[in-house]
């Protein structure tokens, strides 16, 4: 046994290392790309706006007349002015027009050339010819001398170049007959990117880094001692309280002192040992005091309904979502649990589950079960990581091989995506805008609990606006008339489309009472467990 929860611990912790050095790695990568893209969108955005500033100031009916005027005259001098003054006031590092040769363009012949008068470059003369830089400015200029390319861009902060890192924005000058007759160019150096990206890149690496070192050695330390170890301590003492019925003389309150989910379930259980316990000496005793017993049961039901969320509007303050569920045992104590919480503002974690069994050992089971599922969602795992830990801690102390069948999703409150997972449980229903609920067969994995080491598959579905989603326990399906003919899933899903644009309350009203006309007087076989969630949308 110490084998096995040292294995736990390890192996929690090298998938939580392996997991945030993933996560810093992809984090940094993203931003780095998305900063560059920014940047670099930026640049070419002003470059352009640039080209098209400057092309104002040429004729493009005129070419053949500044070609003709061998670098002189009025108009010419009037037009270099211009790209002057506009490449110094905008910050462009080169300015120039350009005639390329359309046989192999291979070469280049400058009209006009005009350099920043704080760039270390050297304009180019009228009339000078060079060749073309590389193969990518030659179709660049083929794109839009051939091809109609209203624009081209060339980016070089790559390998060996040169000059410094730069782009390069190029755009037509078209006369009034259609054809490009030169080419305007504007270069613009990208020093700023260069430097931006690489403080930024040094700067994430490092805090991801020190983040992951500290996180790391927090959970690691918190991991064992709020949760590994008082999971243990409460699934053996359910355990064992399932099969020998029988209360200790030790509390599991005086070995944990957990003030969480975790503490209360503690309390919970001691206080359900106690409560049951003396119902059961009671009843050995007097058969009078039944009523008693009744009592004590009533109580442990409440507490037991108390681990649920059972105040609704669950969230008021809410308006892009709404959420409601119900769970009737089919004894005083049941098996099925449903829960729902914020993970972060926009993250809704749902869950609905059936434990195998009923009575007391299955409610045992379930308040073990929830708080295990509910503390590993809270870690910020995603659905199939939140089984796999659920069912590696059940796993470890399940000795009356006891399991259960969990759905689990997790809702983006601004996208509308939902990641589920599937533990042998119910398909979910769906319902999308306008039409009606459609059952999902996701893909299902093996019960929690009946198994060590199982891995487990996200799914995901889209949820627009005014989508509702429909879970349900097999309680539904599965209740049965006189006839011991079965409600089926087809029933249900004519009772949720009997209303299908009702609230989530008045749904699950629906379906109880279609399951009530169809039982009429047959006894409740099954706890009947259901939870509907209306996506609104931000």
């Amino acid at each position: 046994m110490r084998k096995l929860r040292e294995s736990i611990v390890f192996k929690t912790i090298f998938t939580l290392v392996v997991l945030l050095f993933v996560y810093s790695m992809v984090v940094s990568l993203i931003g780095y790309r998305e900063l560059t893209d920014a940047l670099l969108n930026q640049y070419a955005d002003g470059a352009f706006r640039t080209a098209g500033i400057a092309a104002r100031f040429i004729d493009p009916d005129r070419i053949d007349e500044y070609t003709d005027s061998g670098g002189e005259g009025e108009e010419y001098t009037k037009v270099d002015d211009r790209l002057a003054s506009i490449c110094n006031s905008t910050g462009s590092t080169f300015v120039y027009v350009i005639m390329p040769d359309r046989t192999d363009y291979k070469h280049i012949t400058f009209l006009f050339s005009e350099m920043n008068q704080e760039s270390q470059y050297t304009r180019y003369e009228f009339g000078y010819v060079r060749e073309t830089t590389n193969e990518e400015y030659e179709q660049k200029y083929k794109r839009i001398c051939e091809e109609n390319s209203s624009k081209e861009l060339v980016i070089r902060d790559k390998g060996y170049i040169e000059t410094d890192p730069h782009i390069t924005a190029m755009i037509p000058l078209i006369d009034k007959g259609g054809s490009c007759k030169a080419i305007l160019c504007v270069q613009m150096q990208m020093e700023e990117i260069v430097a931006v990206r690489n403080a930024y890149v040094g700067k994430i690496l490092l805090t991801m880094s020190i983040t992951a070192l500290l996180v790391i050695l927090m959970l690691s330390m918190r991991l064992n001692r709020s949760l590994l170890r008082p999971i243990r301590i409460i699934a053996a003492e359910a355990t064992r309280f399932a099969s020998e019925n029988v209360k200790t003389g030790k509390k599991l309150t005086s070995t944990i002192h957990n003030v969480d989910d975790i503490g209360q379930l503690a309390g919970a259980v001691d206080q359900m040992e106690t409560q049951i316990n003396e119902y059961v000496t009671n009843l050995t005793r007097v058969t009078a005091e039944k009523e008693r017993i009744s009592t004590e049961l009533s109580l442990a039901s409440r507490i037991q309904m108390d681990m649920l969320p059972n105040i609704f509007p669950a969230f008021p303050d809410r308006t892009d979502f709404d959420i409601y569920a119900s769970m009737i045992p089919a004894r005083e104590i049941g098996g099925d649990f449903y829960n729902f919480f914020l993970i972060d503002d926009t993250h809704l974690c749902a869950v609905i589950a059936d434990v195998s069994g009923k009575g007391v050992p299955a409610a045992l089971f379930m308040m073990a079960s929830t708080i295990v599922l509910v503390d590993n969602a809270c870690m910020g795992k995603s659905p199939a990581e939140i089984l796999e830990s659920a069912n590696d801690a059940i796993c470890a102390t399940n000795r009356e091989e006891m399991f259960v069948t969990v759905w689990l999703g997790i809702l983006d409150l601004e996208t509308g995506k939902l990641t589920a997972a599937n533990a042998g449980h119910e398909y979910p229903v769906i319902r999308h805008p306008g039409g009606s609920y459609e059952m999902i067969k996701d893909v299902h994995g093996f019960v929690i609990g009946g198994l060590e080491d199982v891995h487990y598959r996200n799914y995901e579905l889209t949820m627009e606006p005014g989508s509702s989603l429909f879970v349900y326990t097999d309680g539904v399906p599965e209740a049965t008339n006189k006839e011991n003919e079965l409600f089926g899933t087809q029933r249900m899903l004519d009772a949720l489309n009997a209303e299908p644009d009702a609230e989530p309350e008045k749904l699950l009203e629906n379906v109880k009472a279609a399951v009530d006309a169809f039982t009429a007087d047959a006894e409740q076989f099954d706890d009947l467990t259901m939870l509907c969630l209306e996506y609104n949308g931000t």
